[in-house]
């Protein structure tokens, strides 16, 4: 009997060994396993469980499945089936640390002109049909992604030569057939060579922004990065960064260009120009910083600035009896603003300043983004009583075909046209004829940059109503012309 209950009690021992190792191989696997997920949820690396616990194994499967079903949703563009940026940059991970080989950004210049034109469905096929010849290249890259409209991203572990680079790009552009129709296309590269400027892979993508941005700045189809790009990147973040503070610091100044009247010989305009005293930068000139207002939105900011400086300085200048109309200057973004009338209107009656005190410069470029409505806008200002000048006549896009309808009061001939002037017949004859066909439509014409008197004499004889250069007035500040004005209006035209 005794024999029998110490074999029993053998027994149950080592069942209970037997179930509690199990449970114990089953604990370890879980903990293995929900370590593996939580690792895979970090960085979305694939994972693995080292368990021959075999009720496990169906469950681990599923598991990897789901896994392999996720990275591919997420690190896949959906369009073209090539590799998104997400997916990129895991790839390239894998691969750190990484020294050799190349990185291309490519660009479809002026894509979404195709979409405007032919609409999105059109634009995606093309997109599509890209991408497949990226695939089909020569020298094929190792990786291929789809980083956003139309960029895409390849790696080559090897450096192609500059012809080999010239060749891909040609291929790329050969023209393409979509829907039956036949389209062109133009392409930009930035190129990051890894041997020179390896890095991690958010700083090698960083750099290979700049270089395509620095071959859409220089309009060249092919820019590589190099060390210069990260410092000239580091003061435009400065600048930008320092706008809000330097508005606020009086950093930022007007200063007034006076214009010379021809029939009356006096000055009875100025323009007022922006420039800002950096702090650490020095004096810098509005068209390093006022693009970059306008890329990054902040112009609102600066054009409510300038345009309460405007008006509050004629206020000044009228308490103190000078009379002068003050030409400022607006950009594209401004005329896109349907209040931007309203907001001139409140300023004025702010200052007590009437409006035809006012003149708004609207570049021709600024013109044509969005012309119908920069019509309704100028209309709304003209309505208020603020005159309308486009600046920098004859080097924008505009249409002699529009130009009769833009509801403007001026034209201003941009110094461009003045290159060559003395000594050339045919720079004389395009600015004579500028100033016939402006002042047919019925306009005012003002000539900038006349520099001196033999010039300024030629363009009287055109019939020119303003000049605007060196030669009569340089820019000054507003305590500086309230000294010369009395002058300018006793100098002989």
């Amino acid at each position: 009997m005794d024999n029998l209950l110490l074999i029993l009690l053998c027994l149950t021992g080592v069942i209970a060994a037997i179930i509690g190792g199990m449970y114990f191989r089953q604990h370890r696997a879980l903990q293995q396993l929900t370590h593996a997920l939580q690792l895979q949820m970090l960085n979305q690396d694939l994972f693995t469980l080292d368990t021959s616990f075999s009720s496990l194994k169906p469950l681990t499967s599923v598991l990897n499945q789901i896994h392999q079903s996720s990275l591919f949703s997420t690190e896949q563009d959906k369009l073209t089936g090539l590799t998104n940026r997400v997916g990129f940059k895991r790839k390239m991970l894998a691969k750190m640390p990484l020294s050799e080989g190349m990185l291309v950004l490519v660009d479809i210049k002026q894509f979404r002109f195709v979409n405007d034109l032919f609409g999105f469905i059109f634009g995606d096929k093309l997109l599509k049909a890209f991408a497949k010849r990226i695939e089909n290249l020569v020298h094929k890259p190792q990786l291929i992604a789809r980083m956003n409209g139309n960029e895409f991203l390849l790696f080559f572990p090897n450096e192609l030569t500059l012809t080999e680079m010239l060749t891909m790009k040609n291929d790329l552009q050969q023209p393409f057939e979509i829907e039956q129709q036949p389209i062109s296309i133009k392409i930009q590269l930035g190129i990051l060579s890894l041997s020179a400027h390896h890095a991690d892979v958010s700083l090698m993508l960083r750099r290979l922004d700049l270089a395509l941005k620095k071959a859409k700045q220089l309009k060249q189809p092919i820019a590589f990065y190099d060390q210069d790009d990260d410092k000239a990147q580091y003061r435009e973040l400065l600048i930008i960064n320092s706008l809000p503070n330097g508005l606020k610091h009086n950093q930022l100044y007007m200063v007034f260009q006076p214009k010379l009247d021809i029939q009356s010989g006096q000055c009875q305009q100025v323009e007022a120009l922006i420039r800002w005293q950096h702090q650490g930068l020095g004096l810098l000139s509005p068209s390093e910083f006022i693009p970059l207002a306008e890329q990054t939105g902040m112009i609102d900011l600066l054009s409510a600035w300038v345009l309460d400086a405007v008006v509050a300085q004629q206020a000044r200048w009228r308490e103190k009896g000078i009379y002068v109309k003050v030409a400022l200057n607006l950009s594209s973004t401004d005329l896109d603003n349907p209040n931007l009338a309203n907001d001139v209107a409140t300023k004025l009656t702010k200052y007590l300043v009437p409006a035809e005190c006012i003149m708004i410069e609207i570049t021709e470029s600024a013109l044509m983004v969005s012309l119908e409505q920069t019509i309704v806008t100028l209309n709304q200002l003209r309505a208020i009583g603020v005159k309308i000048a486009i600046d920098d006549f004859g080097t924008g896009h505009s249409s002699l075909a529009y130009l009769r309808f833009l509801p403007v009061d001026e034209v201003k001939i941009d110094k461009a046209f003045l290159d060559d002037f003395e000594t050339t017949l045919a720079a004389k004859q395009v600015v004579k004829t500028s100033i016939e066909l402006a002042k047919s439509l019925g306009f005012e014409v003002t000539v900038e940059g006349v520099e001196s008197k033999s010039v300024l004499d030629t363009l009287r004889s055109y019939g020119v109503d303003t000049i605007q250069g060196d030669y009569f007035a340089k820019p000054a500040t507003a305590e500086e012309f309230e000294h010369i004005y009395p002058q300018l209006n006793h100098l002989s035209a």
